[in-house]
């Protein structure tokens, strides 16, 4: 009987333990513009309402710094613009490369699904058909 007694009593003391616990602070998101401006990155996601055209950007290096972002192979090189940001209670990463070409198909404010320090997902819903356009940068 006492070690019966003794296992409530132990349990008990268990259960008001880890009940009265403090919870770990959740932070916020970190600001996505810190995270990627370090190092270099690669798309290794573009998909087009369904389309999959990540070959548009195969081999190519993203770096990003103070705002602008540079997409490099070889000889080759496109800058554009970026920004991150809060719009409709949605957080959201803006890119835009003008009109060049396949580029251009990525400018947009796109909505933030993920992030880590080796990884950006980003998504869209396309204003005319209503597809989801999807693009993923992970560092290359």
């Amino acid at each position: 009987m006492k070690k019966f007694t003794l296992t409530i009593v132990l349990s008990g003391v268990l259960f008001i333990g880890l009940s009265s616990c403090k919870k770990e602070d959740v932070l916020p998101n970190p600001d996505v513009s810190a995270i990627i401006q370090n190092g270099n990155w690669k798309i290794t996601l573009y998909n087009d309402s369904g389309s999959d055209e990540t070959y548009h950007f195969a081999d190519y290096t993203f770096t990003f710094v103070n705002g602008t972002i540079t997409a490099a192979k070889g000889s080759s090189v496109v800058s554009g613009t970026y920004a991150d940001g809060n719009d409709d209670s949605q957080r959201k990463f803006i890119l835009n490369f003008g009109a060049t070409p396949p580029f251009d198909e990525l400018n947009d404010d796109w909505h933030i699904v993920e992030e880590t320090s080796s990884k950006i997902r980003l998504e869209d819903v396309s204003g005319g058909n209503g597809g989801t356009d999807i693009l993923i940068f992970e560092t290359k």
